[in-house]
């Protein structure tokens, strides 16, 4: 499979639609990159919601941590993944099953097995791309 982003602008584009992100793999800890590119995404106004099964039960960043996606009741837009590779296909099966439109592999993250899955779905996956500075690079664009 030869996979491609989708386009700075598309990108733009679901960063404007997109109000609900899940962020699997989201940590407590506010020294961590999880935490940090949430309360950054938070502060611009997204809504996230913390998946960490370590957490589940608990609030980050004022937000009910659920262990696994399919425990979030409300619709999600983006599943925001910050977990190693060999943990997103699963993920991507997961989003597909609660019907999230986008998959989101962090910064360093590649996947083709969830790129495929995510495609098979119809979402649309990005990898390897922070959600945090496409976010902030759209808002400069527009």
């Amino acid at each position: 499979m030869s996979f491609m982003n989708p386009t700075q602008e598309q990108i733009g584009q679901i960063l404007k639609q997109a109000g609900n992100i899940a962020i699997v793999g989201l940590s407590d800890k506010s020294d961590r990159i999880s935490y940090i590119v949430a309360y950054t995404m938070q502060q611009r106004g997204y809504r996230i919601i913390p998946v960490n099964p370590a957490a589940s039960g608990t609030e980050i960043l004022g937000e009910i941590c659920y262990a696994s996606l399919h425990d979030i009741p409300d619709k999600i837009d983006i599943v925001n993944v910050f977990r190693r590779s060999e943990y997103c296909a699963q993920v991507a099966r997961e989003a597909a099953e609660i019907g999230a439109e986008v998959l989101w592999l962090q910064q360093g993250i590649i996947s083709e097995e969830a790129a495929l899955i995510a495609k098979e779905n119809d979402m649309i996956a990005i990898m390897d791309r922070c959600i945090k500075v496409e976010d902030a690079i759209s808002l400069r664009n527009s």
